[in-house]
C-alpha cells in the first residue's frame, strides 16, 4: 500500500495491484462443458516449473508457460484464445471486488478470532481468556455445530467489495484501488467488476 494525492489535494490511501498481462488460454462454452465461461493465466515461468499436461495445454492455446490459471464466468463471449486482457479493461472511478487468500493466522483463540470479552483477572480467577462453559443441559445433551471457538484464523478465500479504481497506469500494467486487498505482498488475487 501506498498514498497518492489527488487534484484537489487530498490524500488517497491505495493498494498498487500489477493486473496483467493475462493471457485467454481456453473458452468454456454451454454445449461443450456446460457453462460459459474464459480461462485466463499469469505469471509468466519458466518451463521447468510446469507439468508436461500444463504445457501442452498452454502451448496448445499458443501462450507462454504461465504459472497461474483461473476460470472467469463469460456471458459476453467476445474473447478468443490467444487474446491478452490488460490493465485497460478497467476504467478510473469504476468499483470491483478483489478476491485472494487472507493472511493466515495459524490457531487463534476465542477472544483474537471471534471478538469474544475475556473473563474477571482479579480474586484469584483463571478464567482470563477461556471460552468458558459451552454445553447445554440434559436437552441436547451435545454441542451444537456452528460453535465460535479456537481454531484456525486467516488462510481463507476473502473478497473485498467495493474498491474504486483510483488510478490506471497501462504503461506499467498497474491498478490502484482505494483499501486494501486480502493477502500478504506478492500475492495473487482475482480483480472483476462489481457489476
Amino acid at each position: 500500500m501506498t498514498q497518492v494525492f489527488q487534484e484537489d489535494g487530498r490524500v488517497e490511501r491505495v493498494t498498487v495491484v500489477e493486473a496483467g498481462p493475462c493471457w485467454v488460454t481456453a473458452i468454456r462454452t454451454r454445449e461443450r462443458d456446460g457453462y460459459e465461461a474464459v480461462q485466463l493465466g499469469f505469471g509468466e515461468v519458466s518451463e521447468k516449473r510446469l507439468t508436461k499436461p500444463e504445457l501442452g495445454h498452454l502451448k496448445k492455446a499458443g501462450v507462454p508457460p504461465l504459472r497461474h490459471l483461473v476460470e472467469f464466468r463469460d456471458e459476453g463471449g467476445e474473447l478468443q484464445v490467444g487474446d491478452t486482457v490488460t490493465v485497460e479493461a478497467f476504467a478510473k472511478g469504476e468499483t470491483v471486488k478483489v478476491s485472494g487468500i487472507s493472511k493466515g493466522k495459524g490457531f487463534q483463540g476465542t477472544v483474537k478470532r471471534h471478538g469474544f470479552s475475556r473473563g474477571p483477572v482479579t480474586h484469584g480467577s483463571h478464567n482470563v481468556r477461556a471460552p468458558g462453559s459451552i454445553g447445554a443441559s440434559a436437552t441436547p445433551s451435545r454441542v451444537l455445530k456452528g460453535l465460535r471457538g479456537p481454531g484456525q484464523m486467516g488462510n481463507k478465500r476473502v473478497t473485498q467489495r467495493g474498491l474504486e479504481i483510483v488510478d490506471v497506469l497501462p504503461g506499467e500494467n498497474l491498478l490502484l484501488l482505494r483499501g486494501s486487498v486480502p493477502g500478504p505482498r506478492g500475492a495473487t488475487v482475482e480483480i472483476r467488476s462489481e457489476s
